[in-house]
């Protein structure tokens, strides 16, 4: 018969970049909670050869690289972790141009399709680890750093019908860490100046496509320029993905709570209560 870790002691923890998910992780007793990362779970398991042979394939181009790979004289592999995942983001790669490293349309849809089913699995892996941390390990607590592309995989339209949201209420409570109107703001200038690669729905990018493509005139997405495209969408993403995560509290299904208030916990005890006053 499958234990159940109670579900005071297991969250999921949801919300954008830089809210405080990680930092709270470190905060927590580490003899006693374990700490799954949806991201770093798809990084290794889900998407791990196709981020391998991307490095390959680019090794392979230098004749000397490609001499020394055949021979196996040497191996190439990404050094992917929790506080470090870049081979991820470089792997899904930007939308435009490949001239100035972006994939076109077709190669980024599909790089996206397969990050959508790798979020998926590695968010119904979560019953799996807790049932492992529980009986192999003796962990009674349990926390999942869910990353910001949860709300863009899950049917809200039908939650009681989707498969990560019944699987991460049964076993997880979840909890929404909202940031203010300022760190939004922070996040944005942040993202403009440095850009990076993230996951769109399928339903959005292609809204966000045929716009961008109206007020700039580039009829293929093919040719957009890959950091002035991120630039412009980026905005649009996190206010939709604000939106996403709103319903997702008004429906019942996550608790909110502030980030200022969640960088004041220090302790496993102001968390708790903490959640336990979250509406």
């Amino acid at each position: 018969m499958q234990t159940l870790i109670p579900q005071s002691q297991a969250f999921t923890l949801l919300g954008m970049s830089g809210v405080g998910k990680t930092t709270l992780a470190l905060k927590l007793p580490r003899e006693r909670w374990f700490h799954y990362s949806g991201d770093y779970r798809i990084g290794t398991r889900y998407l791990g050869e196709a981020i391998q042979d991307d490095l390959y394939l680019a090794a392979m181009r230098q004749p000397e690289l490609a001499t020394l790979l055949k021979s196996d004289s040497i191996f190439i592999r990404s050094n992917i972790s929790m506080d470090n995942l870049a081979p991820l983001s470089q792997w899904i790669g930007t939308l435009g141009r490949s001239d100035q490293g972006g994939h076109g349309r077709a190669e980024f849809a599909r790089r996206q399709s397969l990050h959508e089913q790798a979020e998926i699995a590695a968010l119904l892996d979560v019953g799996y680890f807790m049932d492992r941390a529980s009986t192999v390990y003796g962990y009674d607590h349990f926390l999942v750093d869910a990353g910001g592309s949860l709300i863009e995989v899950v049917d809200l339209d039908n939650p009681a019908q989707d498969p990560v949201l019944q699987h991460l209420t049964r076993r997880t409570q979840l909890v929404y860490i909202e940031a203010p109107d300022a760190h939004v703001e922070r996040l944005i200038e942040r993202t403009i100046a440095y850009p990076k690669p993230m996951f769109y729905r399928t339903a959005f990018l292609d809204a966000a496509i045929a716009d961008y493509s109206a007020e700039t005139g580039i009829a293929s997405a093919n040719d957009f320029a890959p950091l002035e495209f991120v630039k412009w969408v980026f905005p649009r993403l996190i206010h939709a993905r604000r939106e996403r995560y709103e319903r997702l509290v008004e429906a019942g299904l996550a608790r909110r709570v502030a980030a200022d208030d969640i960088a004041r916990v220090e302790t496993e005890a102001e968390f708790l209560d903490l959640v336990g006053q979250s509406e």
